[in-house]
């Protein structure tokens, strides 16, 4: 009787550890940060880790990893009328930060101001942290291409960059 009692109670304190955890939240761990998945187009939703950008003010990015992982930039910040900037990106593995993006612009115009540690990558966001400052962190959304409004704008620069190619 004892026996029967004492395992009784052993049974009812396991099923009682056991019910005491509800935590069956799912934390999805996103994609893995290669080449492949940050391929597209992605606008700049938020920088300077959580600012928004000015009315008006836009940045696009369209990072391809067939064409000798180039990138193409659309963005109207940091100037006095809209930008398109062309170059090369790389993605590598920094064993303590992480995967890391760098780019370089053509033109010998030089490399980003900055390394960024990819992040949080989705299908359809992913963040980028600066690796030099912590506090710039820039959030991306993926998007179907370049609104065609902004497009017009280099309407002359991309047909002059594809007859030379020709």
């Amino acid at each position: 009787m004892k026996n029967l009692l004492k395992i009784s109670l052993l049974l009812l304190l396991a099923v009682g550890f056991t019910s005491c955890n509800d935590d069956n939240s799912y934390e999805d761990p996103g994609l893995d940060v290669t080449l492949y998945n940050l391929s597209g187009t992605w606008k700049l939703e938020t920088w300077n880790n959580g600012e928004s950008l000015a009315d008006g003010s836009y940045v696009y990015i369209e990072l391809s990893y067939r064409d000798g992982n180039e990138f193409t930039i659309y963005q109207n910040l940091d100037s006095f009328g809209p930008r398109r900037i062309t170059g090369v990106y790389n993605l590598y593995t920094d064993e303590s930060l992480g995967s890391i993006l760098r780019g370089m612009y053509d033109y010998e115009n030089g490399e980003w101001s900055h390394r960024y540690i990819v992040s949080k990558l989705f299908s359809d966001r992913m963040t980028w942290t600066a690796t030099d400052d912590a506090q710039n962190v820039s959030l991306y959304v993926r998007c179907d291409g370049i609104p065609q409004e902004i497009l017009d704008q280099y309407k002359d620069e991309i047909e002059a960059e594809e007859s030379e190619e020709e």
